[in-house]
């Protein structure tokens, strides 16, 4: 009897038995499951680990063995009866090996190879960190063309005038609209009356003298040779081949506007911006920034030739609220293009409270095109206090003359698009705005139009309340014109957006957020959303706009002076990321977070105390003492600021503005009798000497490794 066969003889019978050949079943590698109770990893978690922390200690170690060969070498040399040699300290600054071999001691030799570099809208200041004051350069460019800015649009004049249909000039009291007349006149009325408030004397008929005399004066003629004040202009070849193809710096604005071939200007920044409305491909935008200060350091610091540059340090002055693209193309073109040695940025407001010796200040910084306001305590500036603002002294000049021209201004041709024009504007401007009510009185003035190859013509004229409305535009800026600030704005440059999820990253504060919800536009209506999306109701009927409620962001204040400080509780900690008591995630009614649109579509302005205001609100958390310190501590700085009277003008303003806190508002001037202008480059030159305590400097090993990844490592504030 033949026995029962198991299964796998069957199966190997049938061929489907199972056989094993060691292999695995997939060539993909097995990751072991990690034991969720007990691991750990030390990835990125010693300093040894990041490239920049790393290179740095390396360096130091390597600098401390230097040290000791060279301190044993001299022992081994010492003799007796000479004089013993000192000990040479261990840990001694970066700045030993770029700045010896030059013959200087202490100080200087600190910042004799650091180049110190702050860019603005209208003046580049440069200078060595061992300097005492920086060169000023116009941050302009003059490149060859077909036609110069004052031909293009038609040769439409600045500021503009309207034109009756023959194109003949309209009467100066309507040429710039009923607007800006009405506004005017309103300013007007407010000065007199306020004058008469306190008792100062006012001529009723003062206008009417001005506008007669400023009618019938005409011009005086004056020959060149009797001209002791002539201009040298530029000089151009006759021989269109041999005319150079750039002109920079105050050669730019010297080249006459006619001249052949001809040049236009060229102003690689506006407002504080990109200038994308004067370019088409952002690789000229970028050279031209380049050329400019290129050519800056060649003729003002005396280093032409480029190979020595890898000796020097530099010291670059960033605007608080700045752009990434921004930061991140300077720091390629200074590394690469430039070859300078190392590189280290320093945010303005930092820098001012630098160059002023103040350890907590709010900074007010009035530019040409751009106001900047900023809380700094500690040496670190307050992120959601910043606020930057698109107005400033070039706004002044042109509603100054705008003002003149609507009192008959004897030279009625002006044009600020003309360069020798725009000279002329910010001359008379300088020579006669005030905010002092006791220098308000019809006073005879002069000036003299100089202009490439016509003879010098003597001006005289009046002036009246023009010379103090014109700055009091910084605390109603709603005289200046800003139809043109966003134009082409984003066109070329995009917005720098986060690598991951692709939202923009650019920094944005909760005070500016503020500030642009103030001035953005109100939202659609919900009814006209709930119709049918035409604005009309049901039965056709357009449907009414509500008037939206402006937050305010003042409104703390007062209730800071309404509640006692015991009702206040608890300041909150200066972490951002920890929420203010009596607060539910919000500042003051305005979210930290802003539609991300709003940014560039919406232009920031607001009045100058009422900026100065929010900043402090947002920088002191609800804590009364921070408030009270920022308060007095206000220094105003920047070459818009020295408009005489101004200081005692926003005192009175902010004042007024809040009385529970009168006597702790102060406005503070720069020590030393510095130059407002220079103070924040005076801040970057003590910022690029300070030894042992300066970690924020870049070279060219660590940007070529890391690339722009190297900032959120190096920069004092969060990149």
């Amino acid at each position: 009897m033949v026995g029962k066969k198991s299964g796998k003889a069957l199966l190997r019978e049938e061929g489907l038995e199972r056989t094993d050949n060691n292999m695995d079943l997939t060539a993909w590698p097995q990751v072991n499951m990690i034991n969720q109770k007990n691991y750990y990893t030390e990835y990125l978690k010693r300093d040894d680990q990041i490239l920049p922390l790393r290179l740095q200690q390396e360096e130091r170690r390597n600098r401390m063995t230097t040290n000791a060969k060279d301190r044993d070498r001299a022992l081994a040399q010492f003799k007796p009866g000479e004089v013993p040699v000192p000990d040479i300290e261990m840990d001694l600054d970066d700045d030993v090996g770029l700045d010896e071999g030059n013959g200087l001691v202490g100080q200087d030799a600190l910042g004799s190879k650091i180049i110190v570099i702050h860019p603005g809208s209208q003046n580049l200041r440069i200078g060595l960190a061992s300097d005492a004051l920086p060169k000023t350069v116009p941050m302009v460019i003059a490149r060859r063309s077909t036609t110069n800015e004052s031909e293009e649009d038609r040769g439409e004049p600045r500021p503009k005038r309207l034109k009756l249909d023959n194109d003949s000039p309209m009467e100066p009291e309507k040429m710039f609209g009923d607007e800006f007349a009405s506004q005017y006149a309103t300013m007007c009325t407010e000065l007199k009356i306020h004058m008469r408030s306190h008792k100062r004397r006012v001529l009723p008929n003062s206008k009417e003298l001005i506008v007669n005399y400023n009618k019938r004066t005409p011009p005086e003629t004056i020959s060149e040779h009797n001209d002791p004040l002539r201009i040298d202009w530029t000089e151009i070849p006759n021989d269109p081949r041999t005319a150079p193809p750039f002109v920079t710096g105050k050669d730019a604005l010297r080249i006459p506007d006619f001249s052949n071939p001809r040049y236009k200007l060229f102003w690689p920044l506006r407002q504080g911006w990109y200038n994308e409305h004067d370019y088409d491909e952002k690789r000229v935008l970028y050279d031209d920034i380049a050329v400019i200060i290129e050519e800056a350091i060649k003729t003002q610091l005396n280093i032409p030739r480029k190979k020595d540059w890898m000796q020097y340090g530099c010291v670059f002055v960033v605007p608080d609220l700045y752009e990434r693209r921004y930061v991140t193309q300077i720091l390629r073109m200074l590394l690469r293009d430039f070859g300078f040695a190392r590189v280290c940025f320093i945010q303005e407001s930092l820098a001012a409270t630098f160059g002023a010796g103040y350890t907590s200040a709010c900074v007010v910084d009035i530019g040409a095109q751009k106001t900047s306001v900023c809380c700094v305590e500690e040496g670190m500036c307050l992120e959601n206090s910043r606020i930057n603002l698109k107005y400033g002294g070039a706004d002044v000049t042109e509603t100054f003359i705008k003002m003149m021209l609507f009192d008959h201004f004897p030279y009625s041709d002006i044009n600020l698009n003309r360069r020798y024009d725009f000279l002329l504007a910010e001359e008379i401007k300088i020579k006669f705005c005030t905010l002092n009510e006791g220098d308000i009185s019809p006073q005879p003035a002069d000036f003299h139009l100089r202009a490439s190859g016509l003879p010098t013509r003597k001006y005289l004229f009046k002036t009246y309340d023009e010379i103090l409305l014109a700055p009091q535009g910084y605390f109603r800026p709603s005289i200046f014109d800003h139809s043109w600030k966003l134009r082409d704005r984003r066109r070329i440059i995009d917005r720098s957006r986060d690598l991951y999820d692709g939202s923009p990253n650019d920094p944005i504060s909760t005070a500016q957020s503020a500030i642009i919800a103030m001035t953005a536009p109100p939202p659609p209506p919900l009814t006209s959303l709930a119709s049918n999306g035409h604005g009309e109701g049901s039965d056709g009927i357009a449907v009414s706009t509500p008037n939206r409620q402006l937050p305010n962001p003042l409104q703390k204040f007062s209730e800071q002076e309404r509640t006692s400080h015991s009702a206040i509780g608890s300041p909150a900690p200066d972490d951002d990321d920890t929420p203010a008591p009596q607060g539910d995630g919000e500042t003051n009614g305005i979210k930290n977070e802003l539609d991300p649109s709003l940014r560039d579509d919406v232009l920031p302005i607001a009045p100058l105390d009422v900026a100065i205001l929010t900043s402090i609100i947002h920088g002191a958390r609800n804590d009364d003492r921070k408030t009270r310190d920022f308060l007095g501590g206000i220094m105003v700085i920047g070459g818009g600021s020295q408009v005489p009277g101004l200081y005692t003008y926003l005192e009175e303003r902010l004042r007024e503005s809040r009385p529970g806190f009168a006597k702790d508002v102060m406005i503070g001037t720069p020590p030393r009798e510095l130059d407002p202008q220079g103070v924040v480059w005076k801040g970057g030159s003590v910022f690029g000497k300070l030894r042992q305590t300066n970690d924020s400097w870049i070279n060219r090993i660590e940007h070529d490794r890391l690339g722009a990844r190297v900032l959120a490592y190096k920069l004092m504030w969060a990149w």
